[in-house]
């Protein structure tokens, strides 16, 4: 029988698993810096306001239609503004539950995101 390591793990396995924890570490750091450079749009109104959000959740620009800017209508406008905002962070949460999920094997980890 071989000599056991940390917490009963054989030696040589233990280096191992610190290795593949090290290459996991580095491989989260490059994608999560790879998110900020991510931008995914998002729409509201069939397209009349679109947002750009990168996947740090940060808004990029919006774009209005002129069409749907109506003076006696600003809560419809402020509306698919927020719709246009949210179904562009949507989408980056999304992007970025993906590109770590292909890191982490799909394991859910605690303030990884």
């Amino acid at each position: 029988m071989g000599k056991k390591g940390f917490s009963g793990f054989p030696g040589g396995n233990m280096n191992q698993l610190m290795k593949q924890a090290q290459k996991m570490q580095k491989q989260m750091e490059d994608v999560q810096n790879e998110m900020e450079d991510h931008v995914v749009e998002g729409s509201s109104g069939g397209g009349m306001v679109k947002c750009e959000v990168n996947c740090k959740l940060e808004v990029q620009s919006v774009t209005i239609d002129p069409e749907v800017v109506d003076p006696e209508d600003v809560e419809t406008l402020q509306d698919l503004i927020l719709a246009a905002i949210h179904n562009a962070q949507g989408k980056a949460s999304k992007y970025s539950e993906d590109e770590m999920g292909k890191i982490t094997g799909g394991m859910n980890i605690p303030g990884l995101f």
